[in-house]
């Protein structure tokens, strides 16, 4: 009875206070426009190419002409809500020969557009889009290359989420950003990863959306339903330390962008039920690379969200008809219903995470040879609640939860042996945190 009245004094709360409540996803979901989209992937297809080495002169072709667009849309959606975005251009230079297909001198210019929060504005959530695109030869920046899917869907995407929480107001800040440079080598990802370290962002999450609009898979299969969420299991960064520490306490697959893929999961399932993601438990596509990869390798939590059946004859391919197959990534294979779905979940988890609290730093685990798990974790600034969640050693989701409102806690015959703990903090309107794995044994 005791947790019940807690959980109904919380749901009163989420509705009075602050004018915000966990039913302000369900009104973001409905704000996202698939026409808007559709126009900003087609505005994007018409610049012909965007090859992070094409023209940067040009007002109507080439990727110069592309990131100045996009940053004067953003500059449009940030009037329209009293100056809200913060909009810059962040480049760096990327010299000749690095790789293979840095064939000049080049700056990569990412777009980036900042609604600062109210709360920790240095607590940054970023979704990103890529600007480029390319054809068959990667080093081909002249011929047409509409990169319709690949990638201005998750360009479009970006904006539109862009405007639709312009509307809103965020304890945490809100990053939207075009990434270049993700065709020749993941720069802008790297570029911004770096001025991130910089600047002393503390970086929440990065929700990488590449490829969010096709729906008929290669293989014929046809689904406007379901959607991929790659992940890693645990970061690069981590210390021998803590790698020798998991061989005997676990947590192969609970590093901090697994944790980010299972709240998308979870906050999906809840407000978008008519969605199906699929968690894929691996960094990217097979011996393939997006631009969530180089936040990862920072240290950061990072996603691929992206569609579940891709159409490899409109991936980087030069257009042509070929053995009654036409190939291509051009605006018509695009379904724009889907792409403002995955626009959608994007938008319901960084307006979660913006409102939610920060997570539990320390989490202190104990139970050894008891038949009690014990639980101790650092009190959050903003927390109304905590939420112990615990699951069996083999399942992708946490399964089960207690509420709590102190910060420790003793779950009565469960034994710490058989299960996987976490904790995460709750905001008096609802909005949690992601969980944190236990980074402490209490003896």
């Amino acid at each position: 009875m005791r947790y019940r009245l807690i959980f109904v004094t919380t749901l009163i709360c989420s509705i009075f206070s602050n004018g915000q409540s966990v039913n302000d996803l369900y009104q973001i979901i409905d704000k996202v426009n698939a026409n808007r989209i559709k126009s900003d992937v087609q505005t994007l297809v018409n610049f012909g190419t965007r090859h992070t080495l094409s023209d940067t002169v040009s007002n109507s072709r080439g990727i110069g002409a592309a990131r100045r667009w996009i940053k004067s849309e953003f500059e449009t959606i940030s009037d329209q809500c009293n100056q809200c975005l913060e909009v810059f251009f962040q480049k760096d230079l990327v010299k000749k020969g690095v790789n293979s297909r840095i064939t000049a001198d080049v700056y990569v210019v990412n777009v980036v557009a900042i609604q600062r929060g109210t709360t920790h504005p240095n607590r940054y959530i970023i979704m990103s889009g890529d600007i480029d695109s390319r054809v068959s030869d990667p080093n081909d920046f002249t011929s047409e290359s509409p990169g319709a899917n690949d990638n201005a869907s998750g360009m479009a995407g970006t904006l539109e989420a862009a405007r639709v929480l312009s509307q809103y107001e965020f304890k945490n800040s809100i990053v939207y950003v075009g990434l270049s440079g993700e065709e020749q080598g993941l720069f802008g990802g790297q570029g911004l990863a770096a001025y991130a370290k910089k600047n002393n962002w503390d970086i929440i999450g990065v929700l990488n959306n590449d490829m969010i609009g096709n729906i008929k898979g290669v293989d014929g299969v046809i689904d406007n339903r379901s959607f991929r969420i790659f992940s890693e299991p645990v970061p690069p960064t981590e210390t021998e330390k803590q790698r020798s520490a998991r061989r005997f306490y676990g947590g192969e697959v609970d590093g901090i962008s697994r944790q980010l893929a299972r709240y998308v999961n979870k906050t999906v399932k809840t407000y978008m039920p008519e969605m199906s993601p699929m968690m894929v438990y691996r960094l990217d596509r097979f011996g393939r690379g997006g631009h969530h990869r180089p936040f990862c390798d920072a240290g950061f939590a990072g996603i691929r969200i992206m569609e579940t059946h891709e159409n490899y004859t409109q991936q980087h391919q030069d257009l042509r008809t070929q053995n009654g197959i036409q190939y291509g990534d051009t605006f018509e294979h695009v379904d724009f219903e889907y792409a403002k779905k995955l626009t959608a979940v994007n938008a319901i988890n960084l307006a979660s995470l913006g409102w939610a609290p920060p997570v539990p730093e320390e989490v202190g685990i104990g139970g050894i040879v008891e038949p009690s798990a014990k639980l101790k974790w650092s009190a959050v600034p903003g927390a109304a609640y905590y939420k112990v969640y615990w699951r069996d050693t083999t399942s992708p989701t946490w399964d089960h939860s207690k509420i709590v409102t102190n910060t420790s806690v003793t779950l009565e015959g469960i034994v710490i042996d058989n299960y996987y703990f976490g904790v995460a903090a709750v905001s008096q309107e609802g909005f949690e945190s992601q969980v944190v794995f236990p980074n402490k044994i209490l003896r």
